[in-house]
């Protein structure tokens, strides 16, 4: 029996131009030729101006991976934009998403703030959380890092009210995992126990403050995306790019 594969794509930051459309697309082909995929997370920053017509060309991209595709916004979309041109609920609230990825549950959590480009998980977020069975595994989806990533530009704009997230997770017996965007860059971390793992952009890459020689943001760099194997409650990730 096979387990479980799980894609994140993250800031596609689809613009109208030609660049940041044919990264997507390249992207979109390669989790096209996957001998198989069972879900595609896309951790936000859909849109680079939150246009209705950015959503639907991204949404008319992604829609051709044989996978549900399940999005949440970043400091850089509009969410009425948003849910109208990705097709999903009108509403005004936080666009927070539930799904399953084989015996997991999977949350994608709005930590966009209309307005600001920090980010922040709301009561309502953190309360699908608490709600999720402490004893299943869990993976939560937000756009906004809630910790340092020595990355001046990253850090000065990360989500701010960790402690409420660590609250929320604390009482879990079950593996949590944490899957963020927001940074450009693939890393990896731990935040309050569990781990945290940074899915890379397709638009562009963003260098460390300290590495002078990756650049401080790259547009010729590949696009990249994150590749999840949930085998039983154990995660383990495999980076790639287009």
């Amino acid at each position: 029996m096979s387990v479980p594969l799980l894609a994140q794509v993250s800031d596609t930051h689809i613009d109208g131009g030609e660049r940041c459309t044919q990264r997507l697309r390249d992207v979109v082909e390669r989790l096209r030729s996957l001998d198989r995929l069972d879900l595609v997370v896309v951790t936000g920053d859909v849109a680079d101006h939150g246009e209705p017509q950015e959503y639907a060309l991204a949404r008319r991209l992604l829609e051709r991976v044989e996978a549900p595709v399940h999005w949440l916004p970043g400091n850089h979309d509009e969410r009425s934009a948003f849910r109208a041109g990705l097709g999903l609920p009108a509403g005004d609230g936080p666009i927070d998403q539930e799904t399953m990825l084989g015996e997991a549950s999977v949350l994608m959590l709005d930590s966009s703030v209309p307005g600001e480009d920090g980010g922040w998980l709301t009561d309502s977020s953190l309360d699908r959380v608490r709600a999720t069975a402490p004893d299943r595994t869990l993976l939560v989806c937000f756009h906004h890092p809630p910790v340092l990533l020595h990355s001046a530009l990253v850090d000065s704009i990360r989500q701010d009210g960790q402690e409420r997230l660590a609250d929320a997770i604390a009482a879990r017996t079950a593996p949590t995992y944490l899957l963020a965007g927001h940074a450009h860059v693939a890393a990896a971390t731990t935040f309050a126990g569990a781990p945290l793992i940074i899915g890379p952009a397709t638009a562009t890459r963003l260098g460390p403050d300290w590495d002078p020689g990756a650049g401080v943001l790259s547009f010729d760099e590949p696009p990249g995306f994150a590749l999840h194997v949930l085998d039983g409650d154990r995660l383990t990730t495999h980076y790639r790019v287009a």
